[in-house]
């Protein structure tokens, strides 16, 4: 088990990300139309795997629009945001916030994401939910980048992730 902190309060989840330079175990989503589609989907891209309890919280919400906005002029770059989040409601929260260039899975279905990736937290409230993290992959599927974020209600560290991107052109 690996620990963060929810409002400074240890909070358990599954284990470790998956480990840098290992292959990123591919795994399925639903998208706001109920389709499924995958990790291993989005093609010869680089992907930044976003990872949130629920859009329907502040930081989660402020999250996913700077990362809408930090990827919008980057090529070959496919940005996921995973939660367990209903595809309607992560929907409506793209239509409303505008939200283009990033895409919403949700984990809902079967919570592949959350298992593969160990994400899932395991006790105190939002038990069930994924803890906040960022996965870079790159275009071969090898984790080039991770972070767990310890505090659930702290955003993660936009400029690492963005240099991480930068040296894989």
């Amino acid at each position: 088990m690996t620990i963060v902190t929810l409002k400074g309060n240890a909070t358990s989840i599954k284990g470790d990300l998956p480990g840098i330079g290992n292959q990123a175990p591919d795994f399925t989503f639903v998208k706001p139309d109920l389709s499924e589609s995958s990790l291993y989907g989005q093609g010869n891209k680089i992907k930044v795997i976003i990872a949130v309890p629920s859009l329907d919280t502040r930081v989660c919400a402020l999250e996913t629009r700077q990362f809408n906005q930090k990827l919008a002029n980057r090529e070959n770059v496919s940005g996921i945001v995973v939660s367990k989040d209903l595809p309607f409601a992560m929907r409506r929260f793209c239509e409303t916030e505008g939200i283009v260039n990033v895409t919403s899975g949700s984990d809902f279905r079967n919570s592949e994401f959350s298992q593969k990736y160990n994400t899932e937290i395991i006790d105190g409230p939002m038990k069930g939910l994924s803890a906040r993290a960022i996965i870079v992959v790159d275009k071969d599927n090898i984790v080039r980048y991770t972070e767990l974020v310890p505090e659930i209600t702290s955003e993660p560290d936009y400029e690492k992730v963005l240099k991480v991107l930068d040296t894989l052109k």
